[in-house]
C-alpha cells in the first residue's frame, strides 16, 4: 500500500495552484515563497514529474499538474465541509454534567425555559456523582459541590447546601406530635450513617445524638431519600430548594425549623479557556438568572 505524500507538500501544491502564484500561496499558508517551492519541489519528486512551468512572474500548471490539482481541490473541500460540520455540531450541543439531585429536581424542570431561549442548542446530561475531568472528557460544564476551589476552572456559586428535616403528613400523623429535636431520636431517620445527620444535630443543640430506632434505608442521593420520606418511610434530611413542588404540594412537611450548613455549596464549572464559547455564556447566563430568581445573589 502506497503512502501518501507529506500533507504539507499538497497543501503547499493546492495552494499555489490554486492561487497560480508560490508567493500568495506562502503568503495564505504562513510560509515564504522558498518554502512553498520546496515543497512543490518535494511532491515532485515523489510522483516523478513536474507539477508547475515556472515563468518569469507565475507557474502555471503542467500537463500531470493539471491532473491533480482538481482531485486535491476536491479533497480539501471535503475536509473543510467535514469540519466545518462537525465545528457547528459541537457548538449546537451543550454536554452537561450534575450531581444527581440538583439535576433531576432542580435544573431539569427549569431546562424548558433555556430551550426556548435557545432552541438551537441540545443539551446532553449526565447525572453523576463524580468530578469529571474536563481535560479528558467530552463535557463543556458541570455541576459540583464543594468549595469551589478547583484549579483551571471557572466557578459560579450557584445554592448554598442546607438542610432540614421532612417527613410525609400521613407519617407525622401516625408518630404523634414533634416539638424538640430529640424527639427525632426514637424514629427511623433515613440514611442515619450520613455524617450529614451529626451535623444537623449539633446545629440543634444535641451533640451526641443516640437514635433507638433500627436500621433503614441507606440511599446516594436525596431524590431517594424525599420519595423514601413521602412513602412514609422515615424521616428525611434534605435540601428545600431541591423539593418546593413536593413541599407546596403538601407532600413533603418541613418537621422542625432548624436548618444545617454544610460547608460547601452547588458550583457551576467549566475550563477558564472555554469561558467565551457562545453555549457556555448562553447556559451560564441563562442559570445564574435562575438562581437569582430563587433569591439567592450568585457569586463568581
Amino acid at each position: 500500500m502506497s503512502k501518501l505524500p507529506p500533507l504539507t507538500a499538497i497543501r503547499a501544491f493546492e495552494a499555489a495552484a490554486r492561487l497560480g502564484s508560490f508567493t500568495q500561496a506562502g503568503a495564505e499558508l504562513g510560509l515564504t515563497q522558498a518554502a512553498i517551492s520546496y515543497q512543490v519541489k518535494q511532491l515532485e519528486d515523489r510522483v516523478g514529474a513536474p507539477l508547475f512551468l515556472r515563468q518569469a512572474r507565475k507557474v502555471v500548471l503542467s500537463e500531470a499538474g493539471k491532473r491533480l490539482a482538481p482531485a486535491v481541490a476536491e479533497a480539501f473541500q471535503r475536509l473543510t465541509l467535514a469540519f466545518d460540520a462537525l465545528k457547528s455540531s459541537d457548538e449546537n450541543v451543550l454536554s452537561l454534567t450534575a450531581v444527581s439531585t440538583f439535576c433531576s429536581n432542580w435544573l431539569v424542570p427549569r431546562l424548558g425555559t433555556f430551550q426556548m431561549a435557545h432552541p438551537d442548542i441540545a443539551v446532553r446530561l449526565d447525572m453523576s456523582t463524580r468530578w469529571v475531568d474536563f481535560a479528558r472528557e467530552e463535557f463543556d460544564l458541570g455541576i459540583r459541590s464543594g468549595r469551589g476551589d478547583w484549579p483551571g476552572l471557572a466557578t459560579h456559586r450557584l445554592l448554598p447546601l442546607e438542610l432540614t428535616v421532612f417527613a410525609s403528613p400521613e407519617f407525622l400523623a401516625r408518630v404523634g406530635p414533634i416539638s424538640d429535636p430529640a424527639d427525632l431520636l426514637r424514629l427511623p431517620l433515613l440514611d442515619w450513617t450520613d455524617n450529614a445527620w451529626r451535623l444537623w444535630f449539633r446545629t440543634a443543640g444535641i451533640p451526641d445524638p443516640q437514635p433507638s430506632s433500627g436500621p433503614n434505608i441507606m440511599a446516594p442521593t436525596q431524590q431517594i431519600l424525599g420519595n423514601a420520606a413521602m412513602a412514609g418511610q422515615g424521616v428525611a434530611l434534605l435540601t428545600p430548594a431541591f423539593f418546593r413542588g413536593e413541599i407546596a404540594a403538601g407532600r413533603l412537611v418541613q418537621v422542625l425549623p432548624v436548618v444545617a450548613r454544610e460547608p460547601v455549596d452547588y458550583w457551576l464549572v467549566y475550563p477558564q479557556e472555554r469561558r467565551n464559547q457562545r453555549k457556555i455564556r448562553a447556559f451560564r447566563d441563562w442559570l445564574l438568572e435562575q438562581v437569582r430568581a430563587e433569591g439567592i445573589a450568585p457569586q463568581s
